[in-house]
């Protein structure tokens, strides 16, 4: 009897997390302009009707591949109108030298730039909601991502997963998004420490933050194609810590 009753806890678990993927519709390429270029996206819209909030995802050092793609849709799943911005333009990469020579070539004023315009896209559409605008990055996403926070006032939430962190007074004050960070106990690039002096001044400043440290987990902890990083259970906390972050914040 106890086995059945778990199989049956499994059943109902698999039946809701596939009905949660229903609600994403397939998604659409967009494109806008970010100074004199123009820019690709991938929109992930929720199926329904809106107006939604909205969620700029960025890509890690690797390009927006398969599984940010994947975490976007997910988004979108979760009710949220999900643009996953294209830093690189087109590239991707499959080696971590590629990855190491594509970050380092994107100019930080462009990709800022690319992001500024990002949110004036979702600004612009008429089925999202303005004033309920999140970013979420993971890796060198993720030091964008709370890059976007100081970059618009407006942005109501910022997720970072292991990203750049600073600490400088002028750079906290300039955020003025609610912060989410999960971060790993074992990160050699983004060490503990660091993590603690980034969380003690967004406090001091009076900054609305929930900043978590996973002890046994390394960078890029949360991507299962990382087989030698990859931590399921503290990978599926940082996502539930996710959802009911940005629940609370963009949908309250």
């Amino acid at each position: 009897m106890h086995g059945i009753k778990k199989a049956t806890v499994w059943l109902v678990a698999l039946l809701l997390l596939l009905a949660i993927d229903a609600f994403a519709a397939a998604p659409t390429e967009v494109s806008y302009k970010s100074g004199d270029e123009t820019v690709k996206a991938l929109l992930y819209t929720p199926v329904g009707r809106g107006p939604f909030p909205a969620i700029i995802v960025i890509h890690e050092w690797w390009g927006l591949n398969d599984w940010v793609k994947e975490q976007a849709s997910k988004l979108a799943g979760q009710g949220y109108a999900a643009l996953a911005v294209d830093l690189y333009r087109g590239q991707v990469a499959d080696k971590s030298d590629m990855a190491h020579e594509l970050s380092r070539g994107v100019p930080q004023d462009r990709a800022l730039r690319d992001l500024h315009a990002a949110f004036n896209f979702l600004q612009s559409q008429p089925n999202v909601k303005k004033n309920r605008i999140a970013s979420i990055g993971w890796c060198w996403g993720g030091g964008y991502s709370l890059a976007v926070g100081r970059q618009e006032p407006a942005l109501a939430a910022t997720v970072l997963n292991y990203g750049i962190l600073v600490t400088e007074p002028d750079s906290i004050q300039k955020t003025h998004a609610a912060i989410l960070g999960s971060f790993g106990g074992k990160d050699k690039g983004i060490p503990p420490e660091e993590v603690k002096k980034f969380e003690a001044a967004l406090k001091a400043a009076g900054k609305r933050a929930d900043v978590k440290i996973y002890p046994d987990a390394g960078h890029a902890f949360e991507n299962p194609n990382d087989k030698n990083r990859y931590r399921a259970t503290d990978a599926a906390d940082a996502w539930q810590r996710t959802v009911k972050f940005l629940n609370d914040t963009l949908k309250k």
